[in-house]
C-alpha cells in the first residue's frame, strides 16, 4: 500500500483541494470496451468468474479517464452462490436466485468456512489487479451488506419495496435472523480474503436500507456493518472502509462513529450542505452527484458537480455518484464531470 495515494489521504480524514473521484459501478455497460470483453465472455457471470476478463474490464476506465481507485468487478450476490443458492442472470431484467422460506431452506446453505473454492477467481482478479494498476491508483474490494443479500435470497429477485424480506422477518424471526448471522458471517470471511488478496479498500454496499426504519434499521443495517467492519479492523488495522446505508436519511447521522466506517457514501437525495454539516464532521464523505446527469450532460451536469465540490470542501470528501452509472450514460459526459472536478 502506497500511503500517499489521494484516495487514501482522503479517506484517512485529510481535506484536498481536489476531491479524489472513482465511480460506482465504473467498469460497466455505459462504455464500448467493457461491452466487446463482456461479449468475449460470454454472460455475466462468467465475466465475474473470468479474472483475466474481470481485471480487463476493472482497468478500462482506469485507462480511460485515470480514476483515483478502481473497484474490482464482481457483483453482490456471489456470495449467496457460494452459499449455495441458485444464481442466474434473465436478459433484460436482472438476477435471479432460489428463495429462503425457511428452516429448510437454510439448512440446505454451506458455512461461512465453506465459501472460499467457490470465490477463488475473485481473490485472483484482485491479485492481478495489486499487480497491474497504475501505483497512484487505490484498490477498492466490495460486498452487499446482509440485510440487502438478505432481499435477493428471500424474494429470488430484486422487489421495489423488499416486501418477501420484510414479511420473513416478522413471521419467521428465527430463519430471517439465521440468514442474516450467516450472511454477516460470510461477507466477513469473504472481505477478510479480499484484504490479504490485495484490497487497500473496502466498501459495504447496503442498496436497500432505507427500506429499514427504527430498530430494524439498528438490527439489520447498523449491527452487522459494525460487526464486519470491527472483524476487517482487527486483523488489518490499517485497511479502509466505507459504508453506503443507501436512502438511510437520518439515519446516516452517527452511522459512521457506529460502524467503524472511516467514510460514509452517500445517496442522491442526501443535501450536500446538510451531510456536510451533519456528517462530515466524523467521517469522509463519498459522493453524490445524480447518474441521471451523465445521461443528459450540458450545464447541469458541470453545475452541479461544482456545487457538490464546493459543499464538501471544508472536509474530507471523495467525490462520486449518488448510485451507480447507467448504461445510458454519455462516456464524454465523464470526461465533462472530470474537468469540473479537477479543472
Amino acid at each position: 500500500m502506497t500511503k500517499d495515494k489521494v484516495m487514501l489521504r482522503a479517506l484517512r480524514g485529510e481535506t484536498l483541494a481536489v476531491p479524489p473521484v472513482w465511480m460506482m459501478r465504473q467498469a460497466g455497460r455505459y462504455l464500448p470496451e467493457y461491452m466487446a470483453t463482456r461479449a468475449q465472455a460470454g454472460d455475466f457471470l462468467s465475466l465475474c468468474y473470468n479474472p483475466d476478463l474481470a481485471t480487463e474490464v476493472t482497468l478500462q476506465p482506469i485507462r480511460r479517464y485515470g480514476f483515483d481507485a478502481a473497484i474490482m468487478f464482481a457483483d453482490i450476490l456471489l456470495v449467496p452462490q457460494a452459499l449455495g443458492a441458485d444464481l442466474w442472470f434473465v436478459t433484460g431484467e436482472g438476477p435471479r436466485l432460489s428463495t429462503i422460506g425457511g428452516a429448510a431452506d437454510m439448512a440446505r446453505l454451506k458455512t461461512a468456512d465453506d465459501i472460499h473454492a467457490r470465490l477463488a477467481p475473485i481473490y485472483e482478479t484482485l491479485g492481478r489487479l495489486s499487480e497491474d494498476l497504475p501505483g497512484e491508483t487505490t484498490l477498492i474490494g466490495f460486498a452487499g451488506a446482509p440485510w440487502t443479500v438478505a432481499t435477493y435470497m428471500i424474494a429470488g429477485r430484486g422487489t421495489p419495496d423488499q416486501g418477501p424480506a420484510h414479511a420473513l422477518m416478522q413471521n419467521d424471526v428465527a430463519t430471517f435472523d439465521a440468514l442474516i448471522k450467516l450472511l454477516t458471517e460470510a461477507t466477513t470471511a469473504y472481505l477478510l480474503r479480499q484484504i490479504e488478496a490485495g484490497a487497500e479498500v473496502i466498501k459495504l454496499f447496503d442498496s436497500w436500507a432505507g427500506s429499514l426504519s427504527g430498530a430494524a434499521f439498528d438490527t439489520y443495517a447498523l449491527a452487522p456493518a459494525k460487526a464486519i467492519f470491527a472483524a476487517l479492523k482487527t486483523a488489518h488495522p490499517d485497511v479502509l472502509l466505507i459504508g453506503f446505508p443507501r436512502e438511510a436519511g437520518e439515519k446516516y447521522v452517527g452511522f459512521a462513529r457506529a460502524t467503524g466506517a472511516d467514510c460514509l457514501a452517500l445517496d442522491t437525495k442526501v443535501d450536500a450542505v446538510w451531510a456536510a454539516k451533519e456528517l462530515q464532521k466524523d467521517s469522509c464523505v463519498q459522493g453524490n452527484l445524480d447518474p441521471q446527469l451523465l445521461i443528459s450532460g450540458g450545464d447541469k451536469l458541470i453545475s452541479e458537480t461544482k456545487r457538490i465540490c464546493r459543499a464538501f470542501a471544508g472536509g474530507p470528501h471523495v467525490f462520486n455518484l449518488g448510485h451507480g452509472i447507467t448504461p445510458e450514460a454519455d462516456p464524454e459526459n465523464v470526461d465533462v464531470m472530470l474537468k469540473a472536478i479537477r479543472g
